[in-house]
This record gives C-alpha cells, structure tokens and sequence, in this order.
C-alpha cells in the first residue's frame, strides 16, 4: 500500500450505474486514476437490441460490490482509507442510478464518510480533468453519448451551462438504432464505425438537420436510413450495407460538427467527450479538439469521482435522504 504522504489529499471511491455499466474507481485528489473497472451489460442486452431498464437494475445488484471490492484492490486501498465516496445520482435510468446510490450510501454511512452526488454530465465533462494530461476550462464541450448529446459551456471547473441539446434521438442512440436497421446488432455504434471505413461516405445523400440555435435532431437521418433499407432487397442490402453505414455515419458526425457555436461563445477550445467520442470520423472531423482518453469516453466511475473533486460533500447522515433522478 502507498504511504500517506503519496495520498495527494482525499481517496475518492466513485461509483456509477446510471444505465448498463457497473461501475467503481479509486481516484486521487489531484486527479490520479488508482484503479477505473467497469463492468459492461452490453452483451446481455444484445439479444433485446437495446438497453431493458428492469434487467440492467437485476444485473447492478448482482455486479456492484464485487466491482466494488475489484476497485479497492487494484487501488490498494480498504474502506477506511477512503476520504469521501462519489456517486452519480442522475441523469440515467432510475432503477439502475438507485442501485449504485443506495450503495454509496450504505458504504459512506459504515464508514463514517461524506457522500458527493454527481451529475453524470458533469462526469463527462469532468473525465477531461484526469491524469496524465488534464484539460484545463474554459472550453466548449460537446458531449455526445447513446442518452445524450449536449453543447456545454465549462467556463471553470465544477461549473457548466448546457446551450444545445437534441431535440429527439441522442447521437449514440441514432448509431444503435441505424446498427439495428442495417443488422449489426447491439451496441450500434463500434459496429458502424468499423463498417463504414470499408464504404463510401458519399453513396448516399443522407440529411443533416439544421435547427435554430445551437440544438441537434437526428430523427430525420434515421427516418432516411429506413427507407433506404426498405427500398433494397436483402442481395443489395448486403452488397451497400458498407455504404449504408459510412454515409450515415458521415451525416451524424457533419450534425455533430455543423455548429459555430465555438465562434458565437468565443471559447478558446473544444472539447469532446461521450461514448460518442471514441468515433473515428468525428476524431478526424475535429483534429484541434482535445478529446477524452478513450478508455473514459463511456460511462465509467472515474470520471464520477474526478467530478466529485470540484463538488459539494454532503455530510453523514444527511445524504440518507437523496434520491435519484431521471433527467435534468
């Protein structure tokens, strides 16, 4: 175990389980990642195409404590040695936020710790903060995840003002519905962008939607993914799926990067960060942004408790009255 004085302040042990991963991390005050694990259900929702809220919440309970246990050991440290424990309490899926809230709780109270609830957004946001090559505010932060896709304005740390928000399908959920439509299964969006490096981004003219402000919708390339896949039989089908997906992949991602709204904030920098983000055209598309490392472009704990850093600690036993929250 590392002495005290290698600490660098609080121990925060972060927990996250706001849709289908399972999630715990041991991070450092100044940011270090002592142990990230995240256990995905994105095999165990396949077979549904998509996340089922009543399964991922059965599969959080089985799976949280000994994720739990897996991050303080690779961390090194035990219960005791924690300083605070992190937990996102919204945004998500609100089986599945109670879960990992309510063991947070149960950890913080035998413990003796404050709690920090964290808004999965600023999660996001705040996996730029880590180690080794933290991302300093203020920036324009485009997060774009399978639940979201925001335009944020992070003018310092520990604060954020949403400008844009979809207006229908978040980016990843537009991937995960267009991999279902050309039978990639679940989850869509690897599977397309793999794919569509073998196609031609210009095959097909798809839409790119332009709403008033700074706002997003991708129903529309959707609906037009549809019809071109009813319109083939199933040899064709086969024969343009390649294209299929590197054009409807190039229409999100020109969605995504259409807008100005770096000129019209005047923020210095861009930043990206979300599921989203580990997408290959949209890291081509946008070579001066600085982007999540890929391993906390998912959802994971460690960017929970990095956001917990520039957040309000809730002392014992007050917190034993917070409750999750669907959106917001």
């Amino acid at each position: 175990m590392e002495g005290s004085d290698q600490r660098a302040g609080r121990l925060i042990l972060g927990l996250e389980t706001s849709c289908d991963e399972t999630a715990a991390a041991v991070v450092t005050q100044d940011g270090r990642i002592l142990s990230n694990i995240v256990s995905s259900q994105a095999e165990l929702h396949a077979r549904f195409g998509g996340v089922v809220p009543e399964v991922a919440s059965r599969r959080h309970l089985e799976l949280v404590v000994p994720v739990l246990r897996e991050a303080l050991a690779e961390a090194d440290w035990k219960l005791e040695d924690l300083d605070a424990v992190a937990v996102t309490q919204g945004p998500g899926l609100v089986g599945a936020l109670l879960v990992g809230l309510s063991a947070a709780k149960a950890v913080a109270w035998a413990n003796g710790l404050p709690l920090i609830p964290v808004n999965h957004l600023h999660g996001h946001v705040a996996s730029l903060y880590l180690q080794p090559e933290p991302v300093e505010p203020p920036f324009l932060c485009l997060l774009a995840s399978g639940g979201h896709t925001v335009l944020i304005d992070v003018p310092e740390h520990g604060a954020f003002r949403v400008l844009g928000t979809t207006l229908d399908d978040a980016a990843g959920e537009a991937f995960d519905k267009g991999a279902r439509l050309l039978g990639l299964g679940y989850p869509g969006g690897a599977a397309i962008d793999r794919l569509a490096g073998e196609g031609n981004p210009d095959a097909y003219d798809f839409p790119v939607a332009r709403v008033p402000g700074l706002d997003f919708s991708f129903s529309g390339v959707k609906t037009a993914l549809l019809y071109a896949v009813r319109d083939l039989s199933d040899p064709e089908l086969e024969r343009r799926r390649t294209d299929l997906a590197a054009s409807y992949q190039r229409a999100i991602v020109r969605a995504l990067v259409a807008h100005e709204a770096a000129e019209q904030t005047g923020a210095p920098r861009i930043a990206v960060v979300g599921g989203v983000a580990a997408n290959s055209e949209l890291r081509a598309a946008l070579p001066e942004a600085a982007f999540a490392p890929l391993p906390l472009c998912t959802d994971n704990a460690a960017m929970i408790a990095s956001a917990a850093r520039y957040a309000e600690a809730v002392p014992c036993p007050s917190y034993l009255a917070l409750d999750a929250y669907a959106s917001g």
